[in-house]
């Protein structure tokens, strides 16, 4: 019987984020990752170009699961509701790798050029986390709901990386208080940001 195929990208993935969690983002070199997923560092540079791709992949990667995860059934269910499931969908994604995602997170800072060049990425994941909640993420209107979602969901990484309730209990509270607090104030917006309707489902 024939060998499948090695998912290199996977592996590459899975030994950045191993290496994540035992050592400073900053402080982990591309040789490191290599020798750590198996793969010459020709091999890795044939998919990743950089330690950011590999941050970009991650990130498409918890896109690709949580949208993978969406419900049809929960349409009946308020756009606060919606949006509040599949953002914690995304931490539960995330859950496994907290020492790593958290050693990524706190890098960013030093590293600001390297870090705008995720932001393209980054919009698309919220754009697929309103889609995944049945909400439009086109036109005017869907990139406002995607730069706000972005905000809200920036702050909530901070409160998840030092959650240690429960159930993520802080951070899903922090995402309630934010989320109704958006919609009170895109209800005055203009473009159809908020209908009525949306609105008083989550009155």
């Amino acid at each position: 019987m024939a060998k499948r195929p090695t998912n290199i990208r996977g592996k590459i993935i899975n030994a950045a984020l191993a290496c994540a969690a035992d050592a400073r983002w900053q402080d982990i070199s591309l040789a490191t990752i290599a020798d750590a997923a198996g793969l010459s560092l020709s091999q890795l540079h044939g998919q990743f170009p950089s330690k950011t791709a590999i941050v970009a992949a991650i990130v498409d990667q918890t896109t690709t699961t949580v949208v993978a995860g969406t419900d049809p059934s929960a349409s009946d269910e308020s756009p606060h509701d919606r949006v509040l499931d599949v953002i914690l969908r995304r931490f539960d994604s995330l859950e496994a790798n907290r020492a790593a995602i958290t050693s990524i997170l706190r890098d960013m800072p030093f590293d600001p050029v390297r870090t705008l060049c995720l932001v393209p990425s980054f919009l698309d994941s919220m754009a697929w986390t309103l889609e995944s909640a049945g909400i439009n993420s086109s036109g005017i209107a869907g990139r406002i709901r995607t730069k706000g979602l972005a905000a809200i969901y920036l702050g909530a990484l901070g409160v998840w990386m030092r959650d240690d309730s429960p159930d993520m209990t802080k951070t899903m509270s922090f995402l309630d208080r934010r989320l109704k607090q958006a919609v009170q104030l895109a209800v005055y917006l203009p473009f159809g940001v908020v209908d009525r309707a949306s609105k008083n489902q989550t009155d």
